[in-house]
């Protein structure tokens, strides 16, 4: 299921569905006679690639999802963990082991050491698994945590978490009742925060990898398409997807829960 549901989100993304849209006009141009349709429709694929690597319409959809969490300050409570999300890697022993791990999972980490380090005697959690590399993603950012001084008496790994439900679940029956700092990415802030709280857990938020940009003044930078804002079409629209299925799968819960009390 996991595997399944991974698959379908990367069609939906919007470069490889207008991708798929453009090829559909293009199979009716070659080989039908309704050329004029298929003519409308790589049109409109065309256009549409152009819209969603346009920074005026990518930041503008993704700028308030980000935004609805601002950066983590000090609270005046014991901090006991702090939780870093995984972010995705590679394994090539050719490359020094901070480019081994995802931009996303590299921030991700640099964050929570930074918190980490506020407070003296908390853990570091690191969670992800393998998705069928050698090494857990959890491990690759415990060996980068190392290399940058951290103990490896104050990590704990959490290695087969494949999604962030996992992740929420793991880290309930880990850290209970203690005060937990909560790192990812500011776009998926939200919905990590919405499985933490279900799983009995209320951490403290801490994003970070924050994409979104208004104050991008040279016009040469902001109204060219570019790969950049691109992915900040695709990280919204990925976090709009996540929602989508949370809200089914909460739905198909509570279905099954008021079935069998009945």
């Amino acid at each position: 299921m996991f595997e399944l549901k991974k698959m379908i989100s990367s069609l939906l993304m919007p470069l490889p569905a207008m991708l798929i849209i453009g090829m559909i006009g293009l199979m009716l141009i070659m080989f039908t006679r309704n050329q004029k349709t298929g003519c409308f429709i790589v049109l409109f694929s065309f256009v549409g690639i152009f819209l969603i690597s346009f920074q005026p319409v990518s930041s503008r959809l993704l700028m308030p999802l980000e935004r609805q969490h601002s950066a983590f300050l000090p609270v005046d409570q014991p901090i006991d963990y702090v939780m870093v999300l995984g972010g995705g890697h590679v394994v090539d022993d050719d490359i020094p082991p901070t480019s081994e791990l995802s931009r996303t999972g590299l921030m991700r980490l640099a964050e929570g050491i930074r918190i980490m380090r506020i407070y003296p005697g908390s853990k570091l959690i690191l969670s992800g698994y393998a998705g069928g590399a050698e090494v857990s993603n959890a491990r690759m950012m415990a060996n980068v945590a190392l290399a940058l001084g951290v103990s490896k008496s104050d990590i704990v790994l959490l290695e087969t978490a494949k999604d962030t439900w996992e992740e929420a679940r793991q880290a309930a029956a880990f850290v209970m009742r203690k005060n937990l700092v909560l790192v990812t990415s500011a776009s998926h802030m939200k919905r990590a925060l919405h499985e933490f709280q279900s799983a009995g857990l209320n951490p403290y938020p801490a994003p970070t990898n924050f994409l979104a940009q208004q104050n991008v003044t040279q016009p040469w930078v902001k109204y060219t398409p570019k790969a950049v804002y691109l992915e900040q079409t695709e990280r919204y629209w990925h976090e709009t997807l996540g929602s989508i299925w949370q809200r089914l799968r909460n739905w198909a819960s509570n279905t099954d829960t008021a079935a069998t009390q009945s």
